[in-house]
């Protein structure tokens, strides 16, 4: 896979921030960000500030790494569904998901969105086949 640069994590020091964390990188010219811990309504507002911060900076794609994501309830569901559609509006770009765990794919499967955005075994294949950038 390409060299990662821009590390960025977002995340603090109340319990709920600690349960749950962003970290943006640039990959291939891409965005991505790695989700770890627990994603609900008391832990979501990283990811969207996340989300918004890369839909301005305007990249083709953003890829959301779930691999360290354990959990994601309706409330984090629906911040990625609002940054896509956002995202393909304002700047055409789109929001791909890469290494859904068994909890979480179970519910983009229950609840059809993972029809809606394009979804990756892992990064590995999320970039194969691009340059490195």
């Amino acid at each position: 896979m390409a060299a990662d640069t821009a590390d960025d994590s977002h995340g603090g020091n109340t319990a709920e921030e600690r349960r749950f964390a962003v970290a943006a990188r640039q990959v291939a010219g891409a965005a991505v960000l790695s989700l770890t811990g627990e994603l609900d309504h008391d832990t979501v507002e990283p990811l969207r500030t996340a989300l918004a911060q890369q839909i301005e900076a305007a990249p083709a794609r953003i890829v959301v790494d779930c691999a360290g994501l354990r959990f994601c309830d309706s409330t984090g569901l629906n911040a990625l569904l609002r940054a896509r559609a956002a995202a393909a509006q304002t700047e055409g770009a789109e929001i791909e998901l890469a290494a859904l765990q068994p909890p979480v794919a179970r519910m983009f499967e229950i609840t059809g969105a993972d029809a809606v955005f394009r979804v990756h075994a892992d990064l590995d294949e999320a970039f194969a086949g691009t340059p490195p950038g």
